[in-house]
């Protein structure tokens, strides 16, 4: 039918800019692009340069709570909004104090956390409208701006090093207007189309039921509607029912239901998606063993990618300062911003790899998406491996792109997941109780490489630190995440068979129901 043809444009668009939104949002990632030289210009430690960045991962995840409890109850909308003014200042005044020179660390850490907070808020929103556009292909449909997340380092660092050549001043003030700019334009494009544009109408004489405050039913009671009703097919000699095209209102389509028509249109599509019916959220969700699995194995993975995003600048410093003492400072800046495009490039494929796989798993393997978790594992720990041998600059570039490639397989994948085991009505609530692990594993690993990095520096005449040690400078630092990978790689397997009894014990339940 055109008007549903005309949905599926819509639904396109929508998708087009939230992956846009996306691309603004993942900005805290080329922080070693731009991080050794503010360190440098502001004089400051590798633990206290860890701090700025770690500040930024903890704006991006301790904020998820909120942020999730706003979209699901708000909509996406006015946290796309929100999102754009608090990049901008986050970002802005980070460029001032590199102009300057100066700037005391606690407000650099809380312009970081702007940064980080603007980041989740408007990239919630953007994951929540792919989802709830495309509830049958959940996995795809988020995968897109999940991977736009990824290259967002990329997209950022090469089009500064084209056009500003290295200039850190001139790449935060890209960064303040750039990421603001596009968020900004996307907003006036991003909505919440209904996964039909028609239901059936029976044709009886009874007047549909009307809710006379239909902006006061929130998500929960939704989803308690929609797990009573089920779709069923018309009755022998029934009349046959009358479809009309209808249209939802995106604060609608999250929070209310001022129809009848709209909760037959919601029935069916919960009955097709089992994720529908599921609605765990709040305090329920910490007495799910599941959710206590994902949560391990988020904060074991997550801590490890982190720890390299932010630090593999550094770790090309050192490593060049060793092999080649010689090296100009204009050529390690230019490596360090291959690195960081390196590892958005790949984040960018595992995502969408992972994304997309996950629902081939799913449908057509019947298999379980915890299977990417523990692909994920498998490479970080190789990654890890590597780290922990490779002196020579040159191979870096193998850390990198598989540190890359495991960050993205976790963040592609783990949303779906959070969305099938507890629900898609609280996703954007759940997935900030999932990112408080990061918080956790990405500050410590981060401020323990600082400490590690420090420990082997020495500071010249003009105050800055430098290690010339090479691997030595950070080496320690790889062992604690190479321990990490070998445990997430077992949470993970344990995880798949956890589910594998879950689903054994319902099977021999629902025999035992029958036979009764």
């Amino acid at each position: 039918m055109a008007s549903e043809r005309s949905l599926t444009r819509a639904r396109v668009v929508s998708s087009i800019a939230a992956t846009a939104i996306s691309i603004a949002c993942g900005t805290n990632y080329a922080y070693s692009a731009w991080g050794p030289q503010f360190a440098e210009k502001l004089q400051l430690s590798s633990t206290q340069s860890n701090l700025i960045g770690t500040s930024a991962n903890m704006g991006m995840y301790a904020m998820g709570i909120p942020v999730g409890i706003f979209v699901d109850n708000k909509g996406p909308r006015p946290a796309v909004l929100a999102g754009a003014l608090l990049l901008g200042v986050g970002y802005f005044p980070l460029r001032q104090a590199y102009v300057s020179g100066e700037g005391s660390l606690a407000a650099l850490c809380f312009y970081a956390v702007c940064t980080g907070f603007g980041s989740c808020s408007a990239f919630a929103a953007a994951v929540k409208v792919s989802a709830l556009n495309w509830p049958h292909h959940r996995g795809t449909a988020t995968a897109f701006p999940l991977a736009a997340f990824g290259l967002s380092a990329f997209f950022f660092s090469a089009f500064a090093q084209l056009a500003f050549e290295g200039n850190t001043g001139d790449f935060l003030l890209l960064l303040a207007a750039g990421t603001s700019g596009i968020i900004f334009v996307s907003f006036f494009f991003l909505h919440i189309y209904p996964h039909s544009a028609y239901s059936s109408i029976p044709t009886n004489d009874n007047p549909p039921s009307t809710d006379s405050n239909p902006l006061r039913r929130t998500q929960s009671q939704e989803a308690k509607y929609m797990s009573r009703h089920s779709f069923q097919e018309p009755e022998s000699g029934a009349a046959a029912p009358v479809t009309v095209p209808i249209e939802i209102s995106e604060t609608s389509s999250l929070l209310s239901s001022n129809a009848s028509i709209r909760d037959d249109l919601e029935g069916n599509v919960a009955h097709k998606d089992p994720s529908h019916h599921v609605d765990i959220r709040g305090l329920r969700l910490f007495m799910n063993t599941k959710f206590w699995f994902l949560f391990a194995l988020m904060g074991l993975l997550s801590g490890i990618g982190l720890m390299t995003i932010n630090n593999i600048g550094n770790n090309a410093t050192a490593l060049w300062r060793h092999y080649d003492p010689d090296t100009d400072p204009a050529y390690i800046t230019k490596r360090r911003a291959l690195h960081v495009s390196i590892l958005s490039i790949c984040s960018f494929f595992g995502r969408l790899l992972s994304g997309v796989g996950s629902d081939v798993l799913v449908r057509r393997l019947q298999a379980s998406r915890t299977w990417c978790l523990t692909l994920a594992s498998a490479i970080f720990t190789i990654a890890q491996l590597l780290a922990l041998t490779i002196s020579n600059p040159h191979y870096l570039l193998f850390v990198s792109s598989l540190s890359g490639l495991a960050y993205g397989f976790l963040f592609g994948v783990f949303p779906s997941i959070v969305a099938e085991v507890f629900g898609i009505h609280g996703l954007s609530t759940n997935w900030g109780f999932i990112t408080l692990a990061p918080v956790l594993s990405g500050n410590v690993f981060n401020l323990f490489y600082g400490v590690v990095f420090d420990a082997h520096s020495d500071i010249g005449k003009d105050g800055d630190r430098v290690c010339d040690l090479g691997l030595e400078c950070y080496r320690n630092a790889y062992v604690v995440t190479l321990l990490s990978g070998l445990s997430a790689l077992v949470v993970s397997l344990v995880s798949i068979q956890y589910d594998h009894a879950c689903q054994r014990a319902a099977a021999k339940a629902k025999d035992l129901n029958r036979v009764a």
